[in-house]
């Protein structure tokens, strides 16, 4: 097995829509050291929401990591995480603006 230490993923968050950050590709497993949230909007503090979608899985409230949680105007943060993902596993993030970017760091680990 191959451990390749990378940016997982990058997204722009849509309006009220579940973005998809990464998805571990299919034979793959991954695990998520750091995903990094910016707000990049100028004049509001806005809230956001970032869950672990199994693969098959419908979006749940189950599934939620952070919730509404508020983050200021022009700002950023990292979560450190040890999250291990499996084959068709997403990081999801659900904003109600287009203003967030979502970096995921980790190791993406294949046969």
């Amino acid at each position: 097995m191959a451990t390749t230490y990378k940016v997982l993923g990058q997204s722009v968050s849509v309006a009220n829509t579940a973005v998809h950050g990464y998805t571990v590709p299919t034979g793959g497993n991954a695990v998520v050291s750091t995903v990094n949230i910016c707000n990049r909007s100028t004049t509001s503090d806005l809230t956001y929401r970032l869950a672990v979608l199994p693969s098959g899985e419908t979006l749940a409230d189950k599934h939620y990591i952070i919730y509404d949680a508020v983050l200021a105007a022009k700002d950023a943060i990292g979560f450190t995480y040890g999250i291990t993902l499996a084959a068709g596993d997403k990081i999801v993030l659900i904003a109600p603006t287009a203003d967030f970017s979502m970096t995921v760091f980790g190791q993406e680990i294949t046969p």
